[in-house]
């Protein structure tokens, strides 16, 4: 929902039923029912910390940030004026004391941050990284779409930046979905997989990977999420009460 223009290129929504303000660019990436379930599915307990690699301009973390009281959280951002505006978001919904965002590349790795790892560490990354097989975005939508160094890179920073038994959380295109496992194999396991299907008869364009680094547990594959039924409704009422953070995707 719009609440009000703060400039021609910068727009107010509200989040969660009106519990979080979210300023983001009227043009460009937008946060929306992605931003949204990857908030969802963090249960971070009190004194927990967390990291979003290619925060945007913090609709994840504002809404972990309301769902999650007593968590602290982290973001990195390499688009300076998005980082910016990052920060705008934090101050303007009073995390200031819990939250921080830090312009930084995740090619860089996470070691450059010099920060001890991180209890989550958390993800909607790019999904694409090459350029030849999708006609190329607006150029103030590329640096969302388009993951330069390879989901290779993104999933590296993720499993670096959380602790051991800590949890990684992604959420990418299902058709990367042997790609993402294939990637965090090596040091993470115990995967936890939800599909999330555009209408119950289509299949999954969306999933959330959950995986516990060093797990060693069977991957486990968990009932769906349907976004939208064919009753006119915008959202299935499940998908609807996570908007409103009536709800939570628990792995």
């Amino acid at each position: 929902m719009t609440v009000a223009a703060s400039s021609p290129e910068i727009r107010e929504d509200a989040l969660l039923g009106g519990r979080v303000r979210l300023h983001q660019p009227v043009r460009g990436y937008r946060a929306g029912m992605d931003a949204a379930l990857l908030a969802a599915a963090v249960a971070a307990g009190p004194g927990e910390r967390v990291i979003e690699a290619g925060c945007g301009p913090g609709a994840v973390l504002t809404q972990i940030a309301a769902r999650c009281p007593e968590a602290a959280l982290f973001g990195l951002e390499r688009e300076p004026e998005i980082a910016t505006l990052a920060r705008r978001n934090i101050e303007a919904n009073g995390l200031d004391d819990r939250a921080d965002v830090r312009l930084g590349d995740v090619a860089t790795g996470f070691r450059a941050l010099d920060l001890q790892p991180f209890d989550w560490a958390i993800s909607n990354p790019p999904f694409f990284d090459d350029p030849g097989r999708m006609r190329p975005p607006a150029p103030e939508r590329r640096a969302a779409w388009m993951a330069d160094d390879g989901l290779a890179a993104w999933t590296g920073f993720l499993l670096k930046a959380v602790r051991e038994g800590g949890r990684i959380v992604m959420i990418h295109r299902a058709e990367r979905l042997g790609d993402i496992l294939a990637l965090l194999a090596p040091k993470a396991g115990s995967f936890a997989v939800r599909p999330i299907h555009p209408f119950a008869d289509q299949p999954a364009k969306r999933v959330l990977v959950q995986a516990i680094k060093t797990g060693k547990g069977p991957l486990r594959l968990l009932p769906p999420l349907v976004l939208h039924d064919r009753d006119g409704a915008p959202h299935t009422p499940e998908a609807e009460a996570i908007l409103r953070g009536e709800a939570a995707l628990p792995f």
